[in-house]
């Protein structure tokens, strides 16, 4: 479809990143043709760019209510809708995408991105790989799969995918990205940092400062899986010890190792990934920088009692570490909440 003036600048002005401008085109355009379906959806585009789901939902929804079958329309729709984390609404918008336009494969990949947003990988994979049976050289289409493949633990089959992407467009900065993360994930942490940094660095107006954060809360991920049911131990064997001596000693080398065990983690993760992490948590939203330093503080706090405990051998010392549990667990919830990502598309 060959379309006008106004549609072809504002796509170009989005495409160079300058949302702004972008929407000003396209809601200059939308005063004469209110009704015109292409532009609200290309202005749903834009808006989501810019971080405003709720406002690019809107266009979304009048674009749809203007032609109903305009297929695009409903993928945009599905993107925003997992934006807002309405991951069921947007399986549906995104299935009607792919309903309406069968052959093409933009509507099978966001249903496949949206049915991982839902845990729902085996479907997800299917829709992906199906969207790249129908254009086998798209970078979208690899991306999707790579995406899709990493959500459903698959790392091996996620790299291959994404470094396909990557050999047709090696600038693409979400192949890019994905790269790093699934470096991450192998706690290759210096080429992950220095790869998220170069992304960072080529895309100033939108770096993913979120993502570069992941060294302090992986680390605050795996200690919550473990750490408590480590203190729980110890808290357990240290009041027996009272009563108990060979329980004393045991309990205190546990305690020990524990620790120890915490701050060589620690120090793997954080020393290769230097200040960029500590710098980036500053930029973060406010609830995650808060929750993620909140759980930094109880972690200490609870390596600082349990080494206290293996030096003094004070059994009350392990019970508060223990009740700093709670705390670590909503704060592991609060920051969640916070760092569900936009991703990188």
């Amino acid at each position: 479809m060959t379309r006008d003036d106004p549609y072809r600048r504002a796509r170009h002005l989005a495409e160079l990143g300058r949302h702004a401008d972008a929407e000003a085109e396209l809601r200059a355009a939308l005063a004469a043709e209110p009704g015109d379906a292409d532009l609200l959806t290309l202005l749903g585009y834009v808006l989501r760019r810019h971080h405003d789901y709720e406002a690019a939902l809107e266009a979304c929804d009048a674009a749809i209510a203007a032609d109903a079958r305009l297929a695009d329309a409903h993928a945009e729709r599905a993107e925003s809708l997992m934006a807002l984390i309405r991951d069921a609404d947007a399986i549906a918008a995104a299935g009607e995408a792919a309903r309406l336009a069968p052959y093409e494969p933009a509507g099978h990949l966001v249903l496949a991105r949206a049915l991982a947003s839902a845990g729902r990988h085996d479907e997800a994979r299917t829709a992906a790989r199906h969207g790249l049976s129908l254009a086998p050289q798209s970078v979208d289409a690899l991306l999707t799969v790579a995406g899709v493949e990493r959500g459903a633990g698959r790392r091996k089959e996620a790299e291959q995918a994404a470094r396909q992407a990557l050999a047709i467009d090696p600038a693409s900065p979400y192949g890019r990205w994905l790269m790093a993360m699934l470096d991450a994930e192998r706690l290759h942490v210096g080429r992950s940092m220095r790869a998220l940094h170069d992304v960072a660095r080529d895309d100033p107006a939108r770096p993913d400062v979120i993502s570069m954060t992941w060294p302090v809360r992986s680390l605050l991920s795996a200690l919550r899986r473990w750490l408590a049911a480590a203190v729980l131990l110890v808290a357990a064997a240290a009041p027996a010890a009272t009563w108990w001596r060979p329980a004393a000693g045991a309990s205190r080398v546990l305690a020990a190792l524990f620790a120890a065990v915490v701050a060589g983690f620690g120090l793997r993760v954080l020393l290769p990934a230097g200040r960029l992490p500590w710098r980036c948590l500053r930029l973060v939203p406010r609830r995650l920088r808060r929750a993620t330093l909140g759980g930094t503080a109880t972690v200490a706090v609870m390596v600082a009692l349990l080494t206290a405990y293996a030096m003094t051998g004070l059994w009350w010392l392990p019970i508060l570490a223990l009740a700093a549990v709670p705390a670590l667990v909503a704060l592991g919830a609060a920051e969640r909440a916070g760092a569900r990502p936009e991703g990188r598309r």
